[in-house]
This record gives structure tokens, C-alpha cells and sequence, in this order.
């Protein structure tokens, strides 16, 4: 069962079967089969419904924004991004790649920032802090 009664039925359309189980036309379970939900989702639903029927609503709506990152910490990636470039790019240290754990774990010890070590190599990839895999060479293959 999903208790996501948003994405099957209008508010119009909960009302209205909210208000047949009130006047007792239809069943209890009838109802929670119908809307696809369990019996304390059931009884949250009717309850708000009950409390102020003329707002009730099952519309949803994020408070946030998903999957997005804040700007603070898009700067603080893109200044560690930034330091390791130059460190790779300087030819008497011997880097020849981004690491993306350790830019995670600046964040979160100098910084008191957190993402998550998909995010720092999406945005890297993003704005051209990245580094193909080196291929390893091929093995010489000796045979007597």
C-alpha cells in the first residue's frame, strides 16, 4: 500500500469519500484500500479533514528544494577543486589526480561543511576539475 494520496487523487476527490465514510455510507477499509493507505494514515487524513474541512488539502509541497546544494558550499568545493588543480598542474608535486575523498573530508573538518563524495565529483566533472582514469600500460609479455 502507498500511502502517497497525493499522487492518486485530487483534494476534491478525497473530500468527497472522507465525507461519504462520515455520513456512513462507506466502509473503513473500504476506503483505506481504496485511497491505498494504512489505517493511521487513514485516521491523520480524517482528522485533518475534520479540524478544518474548507483548507484541508492533500496537495504536497517540498519546503526545499531536492537534490540541491548551497551556494556556500558549491565556493568551498570549487576553492579546494581549485587548489588541487594547481597542485596537479605543478610539476614538482607528484599528483596526477583530483582527490575528491580528501576535498570531502576538508569540507567537513576546516569548513564544518558536509557532501557527498558523488556530489564533489558531479560538480568537478561539472566545471572542469577532471581527470580521465590514466591507463595503466600494457604489460610486456615474454615468451620463451
Amino acid at each position: 500500500m502507498a500511502s502517497q494520496i497525493h499522487t492518486k487523487f485530487t483534494t476534491e476527490q478525497v473530500k468527497e469519500l472522507l465525507e461519504k465514510y462520515i455520513k456512513g455510507e462507506v466502509e473503513r477499509k473500504y476506503l483505506q484500500e481504496i485511497l491505498g493507505v494504512k489505517k493511521a494514515m487513514f485516521f491523520r487524513t480524517l482528522k485533518a479533514y475534520r479540524e478544518n474541512p474548507t483548507t484541508f488539502s492533500v496537495d504536497y509541497k517540498r519546503s526545499t528544494p531536492t537534490r540541491s546544494i548551497a551556494k556556500e558550499i558549491k565556493d568551498t568545493i570549487a576553492l579546494e577543486l581549485a587548489i588541487d588543480k594547481k597542485a596537479i598542474k605543478n610539476k614538482d608535486v607528484p599528483l596526477y589526480k583530483y582527490n575528491y575523498s580528501y576535498i570531502q573530508k576538508r569540507l567537513e573538518t576546516k569548513y564544518k561543511q558536509s557532501a557527498a563524495l558523488n556530489t564533489i565529483i558531479k560538480y568537478a566533472k561539472a566545471n572542469d576539475f577532471y581527470l580521465p582514469k590514466r591507463k595503466a600500460p600494457k604489460p610486456m609479455i615474454v615468451r620463451f
